[in-house]
């Protein structure tokens, strides 16, 4: 490392042999493209986790569903790097640390932005225009300011008593003065299908983030490796989706905009 240059990094955070499972092969497919940059792991479960593919193997003692919220504050790196376990890495995140320069924090927005699960909060309304941010990529600074909210994000979780993180998140950004950017969607996709209609100098995928990578755990199908079959398995859900709903208006618009309408 460059004499007087911040030390980045990623981390994750894995509990229970599923959640390493995933974990493993999301660092392996980082390793593919950056080989590099130094990777940690916190989990429950050190005596499983394969030898040569992270720096740094942390323990967590009492594990639970939202352990990572405790162990995104214990990162031994300058600029932090979380990653959930259910992602894939298909790109180099090249200069994307440097956001950190002049931010202390940044995620990209949740998807089902319309739905009034992205839109809750815990104790605050905010508009439409300011969702949940999705927790499950984020890049952080090591300062004492970031590092005291996340510790304050943890507290509030535990007390809250709610299943999902991102609306204690919401409220405290909505409350903070930090300095966050809102990141591309290509750095956490969390909607593969929208590769089909992406131009090919729109954006390069970088980090993507597919429940489908967890479909097995829920019962929901066979373990999904490779990023094709993945992309097989959103198409199918999508198009279930929309038959849910009632079908698909030929009207691009109308067909968000008319059913939101109509609820």
């Amino acid at each position: 490392m460059t004499p007087g240059r911040a030390l980045h990094g990623v981390i994750y955070v894995a509990t229970g042999a599923d959640y390493l499972d995933l974990a493993v092969q999301s660092a392996r497919s980082l390793r593919a493209v950056e080989p590099e940059v130094p990777i940690d792991l916190f989990t429950d479960r050190r005596e499983d986790v394969p030898g040569g593919l992270f720096d740094q193997v942390h323990g967590i003692s009492n594990p639970h569903r939202r352990s990572k919220l405790e162990c995104m504050a214990r990162t031994r790196f300058d600029r932090t790097l979380y990653l959930d376990c259910d992602t894939l890495v298909t790109a180099p995140p090249g200069d994307l640390f440097d956001l950190l320069e002049r931010f202390e924090m940044a995620l990209a927005h949740d998807v089902r932005r319309a739905s009034d699960l992205i839109r809750q909060g815990h104790e605050h309304a905010t508009p439409y225009a300011f969702p949940q941010l999705n927790s499950g990529v984020v890049l952080y600074r090591r300062s004492e300011r970031v590092l005291a909210f996340l510790t304050e994000w943890a507290r509030r979780f535990a007390e809250a008593g709610v299943t999902r993180d991102q609306l204690i998140l919401k409220d405290m950004l909505w409350q903070s003065d930090m300095r966050f950017y809102v990141l591309p969607p290509e750095f956490n996709l969390r909607r593969l299908t929208v590769l089909d209609a992406w131009e090919p100098e729109d954006a390069i995928p970088t980090i993507i983030h597919s429940h489908r990578l967890m479909d097995h755990m829920r019962g929901q199908g066979e373990r999904l490796r490779g990023l094709e079959r993945i992309v097989e398995a959103e198409r199918a859900a999508l198009d279930r989706e929309w038959e849910r709903a009632g079908g698909r208006d030929t009207d691009l618009v109308a067909r968000f905009i008319g059913r939101k309408a109509n609820r």
